[in-house]
């Protein structure tokens, strides 16, 4: 809230934490798994970590690009397109190292063995299970919806003055193309006067 100085984008970082433990319940289910409060509750900790550190970066990005003058819609789209490889490898590379966790594989390097599951490796299946279903369903969730999110108070209010041109009777602007206008303006010949191209 001190960082954004806006409720709305306070509320947009905390529901990541909704999209990841929505994530958590769903890789619960798929993988057959009971909820530990401990071990799951700690992997939903760990998430709540990085799902929101990515918003609050994603969100960081669209202030920074308005600061420099971008329009909404713009700075939206470049803020989606600058935080998508970086989130992407972020999660990809997170998921991938907690594989061996979720499949309870345990390398013994003393005895040079690979063992699947060991007791060692079965303490953190959930733990693992927590972060890697929570991870990729906030990830997901924090590229499409929250750039959808922050743009959405634009769309609406543009919604609002346009329905409230129609029920006033005035007639509604479209968007006005300058470069059009430019050209049209070029090109207009003015009585009395020879066009500049001739």
């Amino acid at each position: 809230l001190t960082q954004f100085n806006s409720f709305y984008h306070a509320i947009l970082t905390l529901s990541t934490l909704v999209m990841s433990l929505s994530g958590v319940l769903i890789g619960m289910l798929v993988m057959g798994q009971s909820f530990s409060v401990i071990m799951t509750g700690t992997g939903v900790v760990a998430l709540a970590g990085i799902v929101v550190n990515n918003a609050i970066v994603l969100i960081d990005t669209y202030h920074n690009l308005l600061a420099k003058g971008f329009a909404v819609r713009d700075a939206v789209l470049r803020t989606a397109a600058q935080r998508l490889r970086p989130v992407l490898l972020t999660t990809v590379t997170t998921i991938f190292g907690l594989l061996p966790m979720i499949y309870q594989i345990n390398v013994n390097w003393f005895s040079r063995s690979v063992e699947i599951g060991s007791v060692t490796s079965t303490w953190w299946v959930q733990l693992a299970t927590a972060i890697s279903f929570g991870l990729a369903f906030a990830t997901l969730l924090t590229l499409v919806l929250t750039p959808t999110l922050l743009v959405a108070p634009t769309v609406w209010r543009e919604q609002l003055a346009t329905w409230r041109d129609r029920w006033r009777g005035q007639p509604i602007e479209g968007p006005v193309d300058e470069k059009a206008i430019a050209s049209d303006t070029a090109v207009i010949p003015v009585a009395g006067f020879k066009h500049a191209a001739e």
